[in-house]
């Protein structure tokens, strides 16, 4: 009687021991917002194939031709803009980020024959009077959108991270702003979207309980950059015929692959 007694015992205790659910408790750091403000530096390493002409007829076509301008290149200029990085926490490792920023100005530049030869020098060997464009060509508006997975390679104080994502660059407002491109009207300048890939990495550092601070840099390869300038015309002192000759329409395409540079400071919520 006494060992069923023990035994009864041992049961009873045993059994709410074995029975017991076990609980998962939720992850505090799963499935967060949080921001990064600051600022961010674009330097484009870019380059470019020669310009194009195209369109070209009439007397144009007596110093000029259709196709590439050998020895001709252009370039896009850096900017510095105030810049915020918005990200969404899906797992402990894992986040969706997006760079939120104010559209900046984007500079083509002319490199090369273009910049320092005249396009034109002469027509059916007398000299046009046209000079060299000279390093200055247009500009725009430009808002490029980016958008990348993020891993976190390791939990800390100190998480390092990487990333890939897209970016597509819009460009807004475009205008010629070289004096000889509009010293006789304003030319058509137009600048389609430039699809890229992004890759990043960076370090998150936790300076207190709630503030966090952010380097980040991104590299986005891949990104072609198509200007046109339509219905261009120049002064030909050189001819008294003709006053100003209709080129036709120039092309640019430049690899604009920008790296941004970007640091910020934050908070979790």
């Amino acid at each position: 009687m006494k060992s069923l007694v023990t035994l009864a015992g041992i049961a009873g205790i045993a059994a709410p021991i074995v029975a017991a659910p076990t609980i998962a408790k939720a992850d505090p750091d799963g499935h967060k917002f949080y921001v990064r403000a600051g600022a961010a530096v674009i330097k484009p390493l870019s380059q470019s194939r020669e310009m194009e002409l195209a369109d070209v007829d009439g007397p144009a076509s007596l110093a000029v031709q259709n196709g590439p301008i050998a020895g001709s290149g252009s370039t896009v200029s850096s900017a510095a803009l105030p810049a915020m990085i918005v990200g969404y926490q899906i797992t402990p490792r894992w986040s969706v980020e997006a760079v939120l920023g104010l559209p900046f100005t984007v500079k083509f530049e002319a490199t090369g024959t273009l910049a320092n030869e005249s396009i034109a020098p002469t027509a059916l060997g007398i000299p046009t009077g046209v000079g060299p464009l000279g390093p200055q060509l247009g500009e725009a508006k430009a808002a490029p959108p980016v958008v990348t997975a993020v891993y976190r390679l390791h939990e800390g104080r100190v998480t390092p991270i990487v990333g890939i994502g897209a970016s597509v660059l819009f460009a807004y407002d475009a205008h010629a702003t070289n004096p000889m491109l509009t010293a006789v009207s304003q030319p058509d300048m137009t600048i389609s979207p430039a699809p890229g890939v992004v890759f990043q990495t960076g370090l998150d550092a936790m300076l207190t309980k709630h503030i966090y601070a952010r380097l980040d840099v991104k590299f986005i390869a891949g990104m072609l950059a198509r200007a046109e300038v339509h219905h261009v015309q120049v002064e030909t002192p050189g001819l008294p015929l003709f006053d100003t000759v209709e080129v036709g329409t120039a092309k640019m395409s430049v690899w604009v692959n920008p790296l941004i540079i970007q640091a910020g400071i934050g908070t979790n919520f």
